[in-house]
């Protein structure tokens, strides 16, 4: 009587289904619920062809024109030789951290629940995932690649169409690979992050080594090699390798780490259909602020209520390393525009003026959207909103000084003027109110346009093409 519940300890439990019949049954269940129309799917796929070539033939054509128009002339080919290759560079560190944010391998909340959690072959559940993932950067890639080779830029030749192609595509399957198995290292390594810091790092002081020898007169050299050739011979054998070891890795991706991309993905996708950013924007703001921990608390400065506020919020910036990280580098973007398309500085230094002034504005931002803040903080709700304004408005001006010496002669006049209305359009920016779908409708040759939604959405942004053709119009 005692020998059948040891033996039935002793074998593995029956009646658990592969991962492959988990998902053929969940695929029968899905069917019967939602029968699959083979119609709707090939207009979905044709749609999404037609406009990705029509949008994405237009901005390539485009690009290249003025790329090769006599105003973009000026520039040095190798100057934009080697800016093309620091902003490829951080723009990869960039987008390491945005797949490190992801996961890049997550699932839904259900998901989690009720196959995740089961005793179900976690490699293999994982891996058709894993490889969407991998095809998806890969396709990606390529269309970067070639992208660059069609609009004939100064990193990547036209007549390296293919080889551009390749390049991307192996560069993008490796990015993922390798994020995977970040994803599935140990909580405590450090190595992921210096990753992409170390990239986003190398990719700025390669653009403020091209600006300083822009401005003292020393020559670079663009190399004889040709570079996509040289991106494929390393990142093609990195990305088999990356792959082997994400595969290795499927095991070790905890529950934890499939779930917190999860909640960033449903927060783009809702914002996406509700066209409000602030619901991704908000996520992003709390965990960045989650991040932070610690921090060493200290007496304000007696005096008034405006005054108190103002040390607050210096001090929110200073434990905000983000914002005045984020202030510098929009400084070196304006100089590396100046460098490889002069004739674009002016309206850079507009639009980059008011982007340093929003990444300022987080507090301007969480008064507005607050009530109940506003009434514990006291006093009349405008007045609270302009004390928040100081330091973006201080930030905007800042930073037009330091970029003056690129930004284009104009008159003292003018540049207040400017200044001004780039504090205007930070200010309506970040006083928005929460979005309102009873707006108006436009019948148009092209159908239905919801006007209302799309001025709420433009917010800020519409201040902000009113002094970019003023300035046009006046210098």
């Amino acid at each position: 009587m005692t020998a059948a519940p040891a033996a039935s300890r002793t074998v593995p439990p029956s009646g658990v289904p592969s991962a492959r019949q988990l998902r053929s049954r969940l695929r029968r269940a899905r069917r019967r619920h939602h029968p699959p129309s083979l119609g709707d799917l090939l207009t979905d796929i044709y749609m999404a062809v037609l406009f990705t070539a029509m949008y994405g033939w237009a901005f390539v054509s485009n690009v290249r024109e003025y790329l090769h128009s006599p105003s973009a002339d000026p520039a040095d080919p190798a100057e934009r030789y080697w800016l093309a290759g620091a902003a490829l560079l951080a723009v990869a560190g960039l987008g390491w951290q945005g797949l490190r944010a992801l996961g890049p391998v997550l699932v839904t909340p259900a998901t989690q629940a009720w196959a995740v959690s089961a005793p179900v072959d976690r490699r293999a559940w994982l891996l058709p995932r894993a490889g969407l993932l991998i095809g998806l950067a890969a396709g990606a890639g390529a269309l970067l690649g070639a992208a660059l080779g069609a609009v004939g830029t100064a990193l990547v030749d036209r007549a390296d169409l293919g080889l551009a192609a390749l390049a991307g595509a192996a560069c993008g399957a490796a990015g993922v690979g390798l994020s995977i198995v970040a994803q599935g290292s140990l909580p405590g390594r450090r190595w992921p992050r210096l990753l992409g810091t170390g990239a986003t790092v190398a990719g700025a002081l390669g653009a403020v080594t091209v600006v300083v020898a822009h401005f003292t007169g020393l020559g670079l050299v663009r190399p004889s090699v040709p570079v996509a050739g040289l991106v494929v011979v390393v990142a093609l054998p990195l990305a088999v390798l990356t792959g082997a070891l994400a595969l290795r890795a499927l095991p070790r991706v905890d529950r934890a780490s499939l779930t917190t991309g999860a909640q960033f993905a449903n927060a783009a996708a809702t914002a996406a259909v509700l066209l409000d950013p602030s619901l991704l924007f908000g996520l992003v703001e709390s965990r960045r602020w989650r991040g932070v921990g610690r921090v060493r608390s200290r007496r304000f400065l007696a005096g008034r209520r405006w005054w108190v506020l103002l040390q607050a919020e210096a001090r929110r910036l200073r434990r905000h390393p983000s914002a005045p990280t984020a202030w510098v580098a929009l400084v070196l973007l304006q100089y590396a525009v100046a460098v490889a398309v002069p004739v674009a500085a002016g309206t850079a230094q507009v639009v980059g003026a008011f982007l340093a002034a929003g990444r300022l504005a987080g507090g301007l931002r969480a008064v507005s959207r607050s009530p109940g803040l506003r009434r514990v903080l006291g006093g009349d709700d405008t007045a609270v909103r302009l004390v928040h304004l100081v330091w973006p408005a201080v930030g905007a001006a800042l930073w037009w000084v330091v970029t003056l010496p690129v930004g284009g002669a104009q008159p003292g006049w003018l540049t207040v003027v400017l200044v001004l209305g780039v504090v205007a359009g930070a200010y309506r920016a970040a006083t928005k109110p929460p979005m309102s779908y009873d707006t108006a409708m436009v019948d148009t040759p092209f159908g239905m346009i919801p006007v209302g939604l799309l001025s709420q959405l433009l917010r800020g942004w519409d201040v902000v093409a009113v002094v970019v053709v003023a300035r046009l119009l006046l210098t």
